[in-house]
């Protein structure tokens, strides 16, 4: 059951080889062994067992599936409500807090038939990248425990790493799917703005947010997608050769990312050996000006956060009450402290959003003239960061400040050490257009069928 596709399931429950209840005992135990080591999982489904009978005495009884993600089991990160089980954000300000429903991408996963098997991880009100909450505590990586698993959605990324769920869901305001997808060596896909409804989802930035699919392949990932999405996505048909740009000011030039840089040379290889033109794309944009002088993220958290925590009747319902109570992780009063002081009704803010507007127009323009389908570039110039440290040098803020669409694909392995006995995974990012995911999940799958990346950690370092 390693390593399980959501195709190759459903065939072995209508061949009789599996069961349901199988594969969820299979993640149950799993979490059971092994999640003291990883610290991903927050809450288990506490029904996941009787969900898991329905699902076979339905098939028993039909002959059939019923639905596209028919008893799949789904690790949702625990910034997404459920009515099933408390949605805490990974804060114990909202420890077992439950709204009483389903966020609009949870209805349409359990619609669909999948089950939601576990609330994972995640940084604390998904405020950073590096997976620690008041909750949980911090989460590692699987395949180096020196090492965060990204963030914010982090439990969600170790978990799938680790075969404690067949699928998962994460939220992205800047980094967040695609962060985890990258140091786990899964496959990631932020989609573009309002193809998934933030309904249900405690906010961050409304103007930036999204929920999305994690998988360890593309397949899944884009099934999950599919199930998710509000509104029909435009197939994208290739026409002739491929071109992708390599955005060159998104790669680093200092030592610290000469491994990183090694793996994307190796991928911009293999995509050339696919038929992929690869055009060299001098526009210098740069992460850090954007993140600190476009993204709106920190001027729309205390509004839209506060009016969320009001709306469901939160026990602390705003930032100031929440920094009162002190019931919070430590790392996190700073950003906190410095979001309450800004606001969407400042000039501040109306000016970054000119800037995104700007970047977005430029974006299009760099596309067309360069006859481009999607941008190329790692997702972080360095390996993701140890335990106790920050992330630093991460792309993934282009696609959320512009609300354009991108998929993290895994592209390799470090060099092995003894803390990272197989290497500490990387990602490179494909960014589209709007409405281009489908072409963007045709490529990725085309470079995933040739040139396979994914690798299982190594259980016997977690004991």
């Amino acid at each position: 059951m390693l390593e399980l596709s959501i195709a190759a399931y459903h065939q072995h429950l209508l061949t009789g080889r599996m069961t349901t209840r199988a594969l969820v005992e299979f993640y149950l135990d799993r979490i059971q062994r092994f999640d003291g080591a990883l610290a991903s999982i927050i809450c288990v489904n506490p029904d996941a067992i009787r969900l898991a009978e329905a699902c076979d005495d339905y098939l028993k009884r039909t002959g059939k599936l019923k639905g596209n993600l028919y008893g799949v089991p789904v690790l949702v990160k625990d910034n997404i409500e459920t009515a099933d089980m408390p949605t805490t954000a990974g804060s114990l300000s909202l420890e077992g807090f439950s709204t009483g429903k389903d966020a609009d991408l949870v209805r349409r996963l359990k619609n669909a038939g999948a089950i939601i098997l576990a609330k994972t991880n995640l940084h604390e009100f998904a405020v950073w990248g590096e997976s620690i909450s008041s909750i949980k505590g911090q989460t590692y990586n699987p395949y180096d425990l020196t090492r965060t698993p990204g963030g914010s959605s982090g439990g969600t990324g170790a978990a799938l790493a680790a075969n404690f769920g067949l699928v998962g869901i994460g939220t992205d305001t800047i980094n967040s799917i695609r962060s985890p997808s990258s140091a786990n060596n899964l496959v990631g896909i932020r989609p573009g703005s309002g193809l998934v409804s933030a309904d249900g989802i405690v906010p961050y930035s409304l103007t930036q947010d999204t929920a999305g699919p994690m998988a360890r392949c593309m397949a899944d990932a884009a099934a999950v997608l599919e199930v998710i999405a509000v509104r029909e996505m435009p197939e994208g048909a290739a026409s002739g050769t491929t071109r992708i740009g390599v955005l060159k000011s998104f790669f680093g030039t200092e030592p610290v990312n000469a491994e990183v840089n090694k793996i994307m040379a190796g991928v911009m290889n293999e995509l050339s050996e696919m038929g992929v033109e690869l055009v060299e794309i001098e526009e210098p944009l740069q992460i850090g000006d954007l993140v600190s002088n476009v993204s709106v993220h920190l001027y729309d958290l205390k509004a839209h956060l506060n009016a969320y925590l009001e709306a469901v009747q939160a026990p602390y319902p705003s930032i100031n009450a929440i920094l009162r109570s002190g019931l919070h992780h430590p790392g996190i009063k700073d950003n906190l402290m410095y979001a309450n002081q800004l606001d969407v009704n400042s000039p501040g803010y109306h000016e970054r959003l000119e800037k995104r507007a700007l970047l977005q127009e430029k974006l299009r323009k760099l596309f067309a003239a360069n006859r481009i389908e999607a941008l190329f570039f790692p997702h972080q110039q360095q390996l993701v960061c140890k335990v106790g440290a920050s992330q630093l040098q991460r792309n993934g803020a282009l696609a959320a400040i512009t609300g354009f669409p991108s998929v993290c694909m895994p592209g390799g392995f470090s060099t092995p050490t003894s803390e990272a006995p197989i290497g500490v995974p990387v990602g490179f990012e494909l960014l589209g257009l709007p409405e281009s995911e489908h072409r963007l999940i045709a490529i990725s799958s085309q470079y995933e069928k040739q040139f396979p990346k994914r690798k299982v950690p190594i259980e016997a370092n977690w004991l």
